[in-house]
């Protein structure tokens, strides 16, 4: 059985890395506000294009 991969709109990665600035860079704590996976979005924020 596999997984299914999550996929998000490029509405929620904008917001997401504002989160990140807001939060001074904290992904760790962004990803718990999101309820993702801090690896998650380590993997969005290094490929976002804001």
């Amino acid at each position: 059985m596999s997984k299914k991969q999550k996929t998000y709109t490029a509405e929620f990665k904008v917001e997401a890395i504002k989160l990140i600035e807001a939060n001074q860079g904290n992904v760790s704590e962004t990803a718990r506000q999101l309820g993702i996976s801090m690896q998650t979005r380590r993997i969005q924020a290094a490929s976002a294009t804001v």
